[in-house]
């Protein structure tokens, strides 16, 4: 019984803790902002992904991301594979010209018989290509911070998918911003300015520390930080296939889409078992009850 309270005080220590642990680090908190959080069909015990969404998403990472962004532990071939966004099982060799066809879009380098190194279009077994071709070259070509590798973002980042999208659509609109870079703060939290570093970009979702750059009460200086990375998504940078209108929000929520499925490619196939166990621990757990009341109905306890 002592064993039982200790782990149900430690379990509701870590709920209690985690809040505020994300708090400390000046974040706005995610649930706040001018548009709602999408609700995400990957979360929860029937969590799957909607396909269409991880398609326009990849779409987004190939037009937008795949610039700066690695993915270096994604293959090729796991477009095609079950559960990927060109899977089709009723066409296998249609997945499989689409996949080999997007990845011949790409050179990989390879060593030949000679010891040479040439280039050759990409396979299905190929790592995708990363822009850049060591972290020293990718950090050079952006101002000393290498862009982070796209592979487990979701999983990486405090917040998972929720972050991703807040991120993508926290950027302050270049219109509230005056002539001299500065961002005037008037609410029931912040009341100042905030001078945006030259060759940086205020987010209120990147974790950071606004303080060197803010003229006003030091204790309620904004959420967030700056980032190199300045603003990626507006309205119509991308043209979608299906005719879904490319907005910002829209942009945003099927790239943190495609990126939730890269860090957890097999989640379908996980939730779908983890169902079929549950199942079956249920009814085995009722044999054993059963069976334990049979053997023992004569014993007194």
């Amino acid at each position: 019984m002592k064993l039982m309270k200790a782990c149900i005080a430690g379990l509701a220590l870590v709920g209690l803790g985690t809040p505020a642990a994300l708090a400390a680090g000046g974040t706005m908190p995610l649930e706040k902002g001018d548009t709602p959080l999408p609700d995400w069909e990957f979360d929860g015990v029937f969590g799957k992904y909607d396909k269409n969404a991880v398609q326009r998403g990849f779409q987004v990472y190939v037009e937008v991301c795949a610039a700066c962004h690695s993915m270096e532990l994604m293959s090729y071939r796991n477009l095609g594979e079950p559960g990927g966004p060109f899977y089709n099982p009723d066409d296998p060799a249609l997945t499989e010209a689409l996949v080999k066809e997007f990845a011949a879009q790409y050179m990989v380098d390879e060593v030949d018989d000679f010891g040479d190194t040439v280039q050759r279009p990409a396979r299905p077994s190929d790592k995708f290509v990363s822009p850049y071709p060591n972290v020293q070259a990718a950090s050079a070509a952006n101002g000393g911070a290498a862009p982070p590798d796209f592979s487990v973002i979701v999983k990486a980042r405090a917040g998972g998918a929720d972050y991703i999208y807040r991120l993508l659509t926290g950027y302050p609109d270049a219109e509230e911003f005056d002539s001299e870079n500065r961002l005037h703060f008037d609410d029931d939290h912040s009341h100042g300015v905030l001078t945006q570093p030259a060759g940086l970009y205020y987010n209120p979702y990147f974790a950071g520390d606004t303080g060197g750059n803010w003229e006003g009460d030091p204790r309620h200086k904004p959420p967030g930080g700056y980032l190199a990375m300045p603003p990626q998504l507006s309205d119509f940078r991308v043209e979608y296939a299906d005719g879904t209108p490319p907005t910002k929000e829209q942009l945003a929520s099927d790239v943190a889409h495609f990126l939730a499925w890269a860090s957890e490619p097999k989640l379908e196939n996980r939730t779908s078992l983890g169902m079929a166990v549950m199942i079956y621990l249920f009814f085995l757990a009722l044999l054993v009850y059963f069976s334990y009341k049979q053997i023992w109905r004569n014993v007194e306890h």
